[in-house]
């Protein structure tokens, strides 16, 4: 006799099931963000990030797993779906302090954190991943990435975004970047700092720091993305964009092209830059 309950149909394995089946197939990507405490507002650069690519119709999840960021919801360890959070349209956000460090495997890698979380949020099309670079390196182990580096204007922020840098260089043999410049447009500094940084990754690293961005921390939200913002954007997504999803149209004339670069002050007892 067949149970009354008795279906057919398989059981939702967990409450984000439904929505795996559902966005199965589509086109995902993770653009990795080194965590500096030295910018007073990182939180911004995110928020601006988050509202650029939802403005896309774009669905987005913010993982803010980096050292200063909120402690993860005690269910995490379970189940992770239950912990993500809405807070704007096509936007959600997902506490994670710590979390990567609970999927770290035998060779190092915490790779697998990524995997639970495209799994948890199955509609996300973009997981805005901010990590320490420590993290990021354990993260992105066996991936192809450009991380973003974030920076403000000042000295310390840039020696710590060219110190991330490094870590990944080293450690994932990533050689490629760009940088978010948390900054008023009229700051004196804004001008020279990605030139400035890019001189070090080059020289020091042999690396490269591919296209920056100023995100203004006092412009209002619903104000148009700059030009150098959506390029920047356009190209991280084509980075892993493998099913040959449509570009977005570039809103910045080639002739604008990359900042020239200049050579920049080193300590070379340090290896790292000495100002800026």
């Amino acid at each position: 006799m067949r149970d009354f309950y008795a279906t057919s149909a398989p059981m939702p394995l967990d409450q984000a099931d439904g929505l795996r089946r559902l966005f199965a197939g589509r086109q995902r990507h993770v653009l990795p963000l080194a965590a500096n405490p030295h910018v007073a507002f990182a939180g911004v650069v995110l928020d601006r990030l988050a509202a650029v690519l939802a403005d896309q119709d774009r669905e987005v999840l913010v993982v803010d797993a980096a050292s200063s960021s909120p402690l993860p919801h005690e269910l995490a360890q379970l189940e992770l779906a239950a912990c993500v959070e809405p807070i704007a349209p096509r936007v959600a956000y997902l506490p994670a302090r710590g979390l990567p460090l609970a999927y770290v495997d035998t060779r190092g890698s915490a790779g697998a954190f990524i995997d639970a979380v495209q799994l948890a949020a199955p509609q996300a099309e973009v997981v805005l991943l901010h990590a320490d670079a420590a993290d990021l390196a354990r993260l992105l182990k066996h991936r192809a990435a450009r991380p973003l580096l974030i920076g403000g204007d000042h000295p310390e922020s840039i020696k710590h975004a060219y110190a991330s840098a490094k870590l990944l260089a080293q450690r994932c043999g990533l050689m490629t970047f760009d940088l978010l410049l948390a900054a008023a447009p009229q700051s004196p500094r804004a001008a020279s700092i990605a030139a400035s940084l890019g001189g070090c990754v080059e020289k020091f690293l042999g690396a490269m720091l591919r296209h920056s961005a100023l995100v203004d921390p006092a412009a209002d939200t619903g104000e148009p993305a700059s030009p150098a913002l959506l390029r920047l954007l356009t190209e991280q997504l084509a980075l892993d964009d493998e099913a040959g999803a449509t570009r977005w149209p570039l809103a910045h004339s080639a002739s604008q092209g990359q900042p020239g670069w200049q050579a920049p002050g080193i300590d070379l007892n340090k290896n790292r830059p000495a100002h800026f």
